[in-house]
């Protein structure tokens, strides 16, 4: 994985995943995990007379996957030193079993820090299904080590200690 630093980010740069299929499995793990059962989830009949006509997955395994995604990326892998939250996250349209999503990420700024040995990144986050269309965004700023300040952590590490991934 190639990781990049705060100053290899510019303002527009994009980033896009591979993509991934949300699947059955998917829906009743996340139902398991979060204790949501509600039927617009869990529910096959009550579900077909909403107006998605369907089960819809929880908007917030989206927000996971795209995490995930952004792992996938490898962008981060070594530079990352902290996500500072979401905001704004707005669910577009419905995200359905088998619906196949990946991410696109687009920087929004970049801030060095005082210290020069790191800065803030802003980072604005779309899910797109499988036609096209973005079903969720949202943003997320990040804490991101620069060059200067990746060689002062390789330099603070003990020799022969494996180097902390945060």
């Amino acid at each position: 994985m190639t990781s990049y630093y705060l100053e290899d980010f510019s303002v527009g740069q994009t980033f896009e995943s591979g993509g991934r299929t949300i699947t059955e499995t998917d829906l009743t793990f996340f139902s398991m995990l979060s204790g949501d059962w509600n039927p617009l989830h869990a529910n096959s009949e009550y579900a077909r007379s909403t107006r998605y006509g369907e089960r819809v997955v929880h908007g917030v395994l989206g927000i996971a996957v795209s995490t995930g995604m952004l792992h996938e990326l490898g962008i981060f892998h070594d530079s990352i030193i902290a996500m500072l939250g979401f905001r704004n996250w707005n669910f577009l349209a419905p995200l359905l079993v088998n619906d196949t999503i990946h991410l696109r990420l687009t920087i929004t700024s970049v801030e060095p820090g005082k210290s020069g040995n790191s800065g803030k990144l802003g980072r604005r986050f779309q899910l797109i299904n499988q036609v096209g269309a973005v079903v969720q965004e949202g943003e997320s700023d990040a804490l991101v080590l620069s060059r200067q300040g990746a060689a002062k952590k390789q330099a603070d590490t003990p020799q022969g200690a494996a180097p902390s991934h945060t």
